[in-house]
Protein backbone atom coordinates (compact mmCIF):
# COMPACT_ATOMS: atom_id res chain seq x y z
CA UNK A 1 0.00 0.00 0.00
CA UNK A 2 0.97 3.20 -1.00
CA UNK A 3 0.55 7.13 -0.82
CA UNK A 4 1.86 9.98 -2.76
CA UNK A 5 1.84 12.19 0.51
CA UNK A 6 4.50 9.62 1.88
CA UNK A 7 6.09 7.54 -0.37
CA UNK A 8 7.94 8.60 -3.20
CA UNK A 9 7.71 6.49 -6.49
CA UNK A 10 11.28 4.88 -6.04
CA UNK A 11 10.23 3.62 -2.71
CA UNK A 12 7.04 2.34 -3.85
CA UNK A 13 8.95 0.10 -6.14
CA UNK A 14 11.56 -0.54 -2.68
CA UNK A 15 8.72 -1.32 -0.54
CA UNK A 16 6.86 -3.80 -2.82
CA UNK A 17 10.28 -6.08 -3.31
CA UNK A 18 11.53 -5.63 0.11
CA UNK A 19 8.12 -6.63 1.38
CA UNK A 20 8.24 -9.94 -1.01
CA UNK A 21 11.96 -10.60 -0.64
CA UNK A 22 10.85 -10.54 3.67
CA UNK A 23 8.55 -13.42 2.64
CA UNK A 24 11.34 -15.83 1.40
CA UNK A 25 13.61 -14.90 4.36
CA UNK A 26 10.74 -15.61 6.46
CA UNK A 27 10.50 -19.37 4.85
CA UNK A 28 14.47 -19.45 5.47
CA UNK A 29 15.36 -18.73 1.63
CA UNK A 30 19.04 -17.15 1.63
CA UNK A 31 19.17 -16.87 -2.46
CA UNK A 32 17.05 -14.48 -4.55
CA UNK A 33 16.41 -15.39 -7.57
CA UNK A 34 14.20 -12.40 -9.02
CA UNK A 35 10.52 -10.98 -9.61
CA UNK A 36 8.05 -10.88 -11.96
CA UNK A 37 6.38 -6.99 -11.84
CA UNK A 38 2.70 -6.60 -12.92
CA UNK A 39 2.28 -2.69 -12.96
CA UNK A 40 -1.13 -1.20 -13.97
CA UNK A 41 -1.64 2.73 -14.33
CA UNK A 42 -3.94 5.30 -14.91
CA UNK A 43 -3.82 6.97 -18.35
CA UNK A 44 -2.90 9.89 -16.11
CA UNK A 45 0.30 8.37 -14.98
CA UNK A 46 3.33 10.90 -15.63
CA UNK A 47 6.18 8.46 -16.97
CA UNK A 48 8.39 9.39 -14.39
CA UNK A 49 6.47 7.80 -12.26
CA UNK A 50 6.51 4.55 -13.67
CA UNK A 51 10.63 5.16 -14.31
CA UNK A 52 11.15 5.92 -10.30
CA UNK A 53 9.04 2.70 -9.24
CA UNK A 54 11.36 0.68 -11.45
CA UNK A 55 14.38 2.27 -10.21
CA UNK A 56 13.46 1.46 -6.68
CA UNK A 57 12.97 -1.76 -7.94
CA UNK A 58 16.08 -2.20 -9.32
CA UNK A 59 17.88 -0.39 -6.32
CA UNK A 60 16.34 -3.10 -3.81
CA UNK A 61 17.15 -6.23 -6.36
CA UNK A 62 20.85 -4.43 -6.38
CA UNK A 63 20.95 -4.47 -2.13
CA UNK A 64 19.24 -8.05 -1.73
CA UNK A 65 19.94 -10.26 -5.43
CA UNK A 66 17.78 -11.31 -8.00
CA UNK A 67 16.87 -9.59 -11.01
CA UNK A 68 13.31 -8.43 -12.58
CA UNK A 69 11.83 -11.96 -14.11
CA UNK A 70 9.10 -9.80 -16.98
CA UNK A 71 6.20 -9.37 -15.88
CA UNK A 72 3.27 -6.61 -17.32
CA UNK A 73 2.11 -3.41 -17.63
CA UNK A 74 -0.89 -2.40 -18.52
CA UNK A 75 -3.93 0.88 -18.09
CA UNK A 76 -6.56 0.31 -15.59
CA UNK A 77 -8.74 2.43 -13.01
CA UNK A 78 -6.03 2.92 -10.61
CA UNK A 79 -2.13 2.33 -9.92
CA UNK A 80 -0.91 -0.80 -8.83
CA UNK A 81 1.90 -3.02 -8.30
CA UNK A 82 1.88 -6.37 -7.93
CA UNK A 83 5.41 -8.46 -7.03
CA UNK A 84 6.09 -11.98 -6.86
CA UNK A 85 9.21 -13.04 -5.60
CA UNK A 86 11.30 -16.21 -6.50
CA UNK A 87 14.28 -17.52 -4.33
CA UNK A 88 15.93 -21.00 -3.52
CA UNK A 89 16.17 -22.77 -0.02
CA UNK A 90 19.90 -24.03 1.37
CA UNK A 91 20.08 -27.29 1.30
CA UNK A 92 22.44 -29.48 3.31
CA UNK A 93 22.63 -33.36 3.76
CA UNK A 94 20.23 -33.27 0.90
CA UNK A 95 17.91 -31.38 2.98
CA UNK A 96 15.71 -28.05 2.27
CA UNK A 97 16.55 -26.07 5.59
CA UNK A 98 13.55 -24.22 5.80
CA UNK A 99 12.06 -22.21 7.98
CA UNK A 100 8.06 -23.05 8.64
CA UNK A 101 5.65 -21.59 11.25
CA UNK A 102 5.06 -25.06 12.48
CA UNK A 103 8.00 -25.69 13.39
CA UNK A 104 8.21 -24.14 17.07
CA UNK A 105 8.31 -26.49 20.03
CA UNK A 106 7.46 -25.78 23.94
CA UNK A 107 10.49 -24.51 26.02
CA UNK A 108 11.86 -22.75 22.40
CA UNK A 109 12.96 -19.09 22.79
CA UNK A 110 11.39 -16.81 21.02
CA UNK A 111 13.74 -14.35 19.13
CA UNK A 112 12.89 -11.36 17.50
CA UNK A 113 15.94 -9.85 14.82
CA UNK A 114 15.14 -6.37 15.19
CA UNK A 115 13.16 -3.19 16.83
CA UNK A 116 9.61 -2.83 16.43
CA UNK A 117 7.44 -0.07 16.33
CA UNK A 118 9.68 1.97 14.29
CA UNK A 119 7.94 1.85 10.65
CA UNK A 120 4.55 3.32 12.05
CA UNK A 121 6.20 6.09 14.17
CA UNK A 122 7.77 6.72 10.93
CA UNK A 123 4.07 6.78 8.56
CA UNK A 124 3.12 9.28 12.05
CA UNK A 125 5.81 11.63 11.26
CA UNK A 126 5.25 11.13 7.30
CA UNK A 127 1.43 12.01 7.86
CA UNK A 128 2.25 14.81 10.70
CA UNK A 129 -0.34 12.74 12.92
CA UNK A 130 1.63 13.27 16.22
CA UNK A 131 1.07 15.61 18.71
CA UNK A 132 3.60 18.77 17.51
CA UNK A 133 4.89 18.99 21.44
CA UNK A 134 5.89 15.22 21.28
CA UNK A 135 7.02 15.14 17.68
CA UNK A 136 9.85 18.21 19.36
CA UNK A 137 10.77 16.15 22.04
CA UNK A 138 12.15 12.99 19.89
CA UNK A 139 15.63 12.86 19.33
CA UNK A 140 15.94 14.06 15.63
CA UNK A 141 18.23 10.98 14.66
CA UNK A 142 15.42 8.48 15.98
CA UNK A 143 12.54 10.24 13.89
CA UNK A 144 14.68 9.98 10.57
CA UNK A 145 15.62 6.18 11.31
CA UNK A 146 11.94 5.35 11.70
CA UNK A 147 11.51 7.34 8.65
CA UNK A 148 13.92 5.12 6.51
CA UNK A 149 12.55 1.96 8.33
CA UNK A 150 9.22 2.86 7.01
CA UNK A 151 10.30 3.68 3.16
CA UNK A 152 12.80 1.55 2.67
CA UNK A 153 11.89 -1.53 5.13
CA UNK A 154 15.27 -4.13 5.33
CA UNK A 155 14.38 -7.58 4.06
CA UNK A 156 16.35 -10.37 6.69
CA UNK A 157 17.92 -12.51 4.26
CA UNK A 158 21.33 -11.74 6.25
CA UNK A 159 19.86 -13.61 9.22
CA UNK A 160 19.00 -16.78 7.32
CA UNK A 161 22.92 -16.76 6.67
CA UNK A 162 23.66 -16.21 10.39
CA UNK A 163 21.06 -19.04 11.45
CA UNK A 164 23.40 -21.53 9.52
CA UNK A 165 26.51 -19.98 10.81
CA UNK A 166 25.36 -20.23 14.52
CA UNK A 167 23.36 -23.52 14.67
CA UNK A 168 25.45 -25.50 17.61
CA UNK A 169 27.25 -28.98 16.46
CA UNK A 170 24.38 -31.44 17.34
CA UNK A 171 21.29 -29.34 17.23
CA UNK A 172 19.25 -30.89 14.01
CA UNK A 173 17.77 -28.06 11.96
CA UNK A 174 14.42 -26.69 13.41
CA UNK A 175 13.50 -23.18 13.22
CA UNK A 176 9.83 -21.99 13.73
CA UNK A 177 9.29 -18.68 12.33
CA UNK A 178 7.57 -15.55 9.97
CA UNK A 179 8.05 -12.11 9.51
CA UNK A 180 6.76 -9.68 11.42
CA UNK A 181 4.78 -7.50 7.99
CA UNK A 182 1.46 -7.41 10.32
CA UNK A 183 2.90 -6.61 13.73
CA UNK A 184 5.16 -8.47 16.53
CA UNK A 185 1.91 -10.05 18.10
CA UNK A 186 0.28 -11.07 15.22
CA UNK A 187 3.89 -12.86 14.35
CA UNK A 188 3.94 -14.54 17.95
CA UNK A 189 0.37 -15.76 17.55
CA UNK A 190 1.52 -17.07 14.26
CA UNK A 191 3.53 -19.03 15.25
CA UNK A 192 2.20 -20.31 18.22
CA UNK A 193 -0.92 -21.24 16.32
CA UNK A 194 1.03 -23.34 13.30
CA UNK A 195 2.97 -24.76 16.28
CA UNK A 196 0.56 -25.85 18.81
CA UNK A 197 1.64 -24.28 21.43
CA UNK A 198 1.52 -21.17 23.85
CA UNK A 199 3.46 -18.05 24.05
CA UNK A 200 4.87 -16.12 26.96
CA UNK A 201 6.54 -12.58 26.11
CA UNK A 202 8.21 -10.62 28.66
CA UNK A 203 7.24 -6.99 28.75
CA UNK A 204 10.60 -5.95 29.95
CA UNK A 205 12.08 -7.69 26.75
CA UNK A 206 10.35 -6.04 24.33
CA UNK A 207 11.89 -4.86 21.11
CA UNK A 208 11.12 -0.59 21.55
CA UNK A 209 13.54 1.87 20.71
CA UNK A 210 14.35 3.85 23.67
CA UNK A 211 13.21 7.05 22.18
CA UNK A 212 10.00 5.87 21.91
CA UNK A 213 8.90 4.26 25.43
CA UNK A 214 8.02 7.74 26.29
CA UNK A 215 5.30 8.16 23.51
CA UNK A 216 1.75 6.93 24.56
CA UNK A 217 1.28 5.17 21.45
CA UNK A 218 5.05 3.41 21.66
CA UNK A 219 4.09 -0.31 23.05
CA UNK A 220 1.18 -0.49 21.22
CA UNK A 221 2.77 0.34 17.40
CA UNK A 222 5.79 -2.17 18.98
CA UNK A 223 2.94 -4.94 19.28
CA UNK A 224 0.87 -4.29 16.11
CA UNK A 225 2.05 -1.26 14.19
CA UNK A 226 3.52 -3.37 11.16
CA UNK A 227 5.69 -3.17 8.22
CA UNK A 228 8.60 -3.81 10.34
CA UNK A 229 9.80 -6.93 8.41
CA UNK A 230 11.76 -8.64 11.11
CA UNK A 231 11.74 -12.09 11.42
CA UNK A 232 10.09 -13.81 14.44
CA UNK A 233 12.02 -17.29 15.78
CA UNK A 234 11.49 -20.14 17.25
CA UNK A 235 14.79 -21.92 18.18
CA UNK A 236 16.63 -24.00 21.00
CA UNK A 237 17.89 -21.64 23.73
CA UNK A 238 21.03 -22.53 23.38
CA UNK A 239 20.79 -21.65 19.20
CA UNK A 240 19.10 -18.46 20.61
CA UNK A 241 21.89 -17.32 22.65
CA UNK A 242 24.27 -17.94 20.05
CA UNK A 243 21.84 -16.02 17.18
CA UNK A 244 21.53 -13.04 19.12
CA UNK A 245 25.01 -13.05 20.05
CA UNK A 246 25.78 -12.23 16.38
CA UNK A 247 22.57 -9.42 15.87
CA UNK A 248 23.63 -6.47 17.07
CA UNK A 249 19.45 -5.50 17.75
CA UNK A 250 18.35 -8.95 18.17
CA UNK A 251 16.64 -10.17 22.06
CA UNK A 252 14.68 -12.79 23.04
CA UNK A 253 11.51 -11.76 23.73
CA UNK A 254 9.84 -14.90 25.48
CA UNK A 255 9.31 -18.72 24.65
CA UNK A 256 6.66 -21.30 23.26
CA UNK A 257 5.04 -23.52 25.98
CA UNK A 258 2.70 -25.71 26.03
CA UNK A 259 -0.56 -24.76 25.93
CA UNK A 260 -4.65 -25.94 26.07
CA UNK A 261 -5.44 -23.05 23.86
CA UNK A 262 -2.70 -23.23 21.33
CA UNK A 263 -1.80 -19.62 19.97
CA UNK A 264 -3.01 -17.81 23.05
CA UNK A 265 -0.07 -15.27 24.02
CA UNK A 266 -0.02 -14.11 27.74
CA UNK A 267 2.65 -12.21 29.15
CA UNK A 268 5.11 -13.65 31.23
CA UNK A 269 4.81 -13.19 35.53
Amino acid sequence: HFSESTTAPSDVGWRAVAANLSDLAAMGCSEVVGVPVGLVATPSTPWAWVEGVYGGIGEALGAHGGAVLGGDCSSGLQRLLAITALGRLPRSAGNARAIRRRDGRPGDSLVSTGPHGLSRLGLALLQDSLNPARTEALDPLLCQRAIDTHRRPRPRLDVVRSLAATRPAGIPWRVGGCDSSDGLMAAVAAVAVASRCGARLERTALPLEAGMAALPEGEAWCLGGGEDFELILALPPAWADALIAVLPEGRRIGWLETAALPGSVAWAD
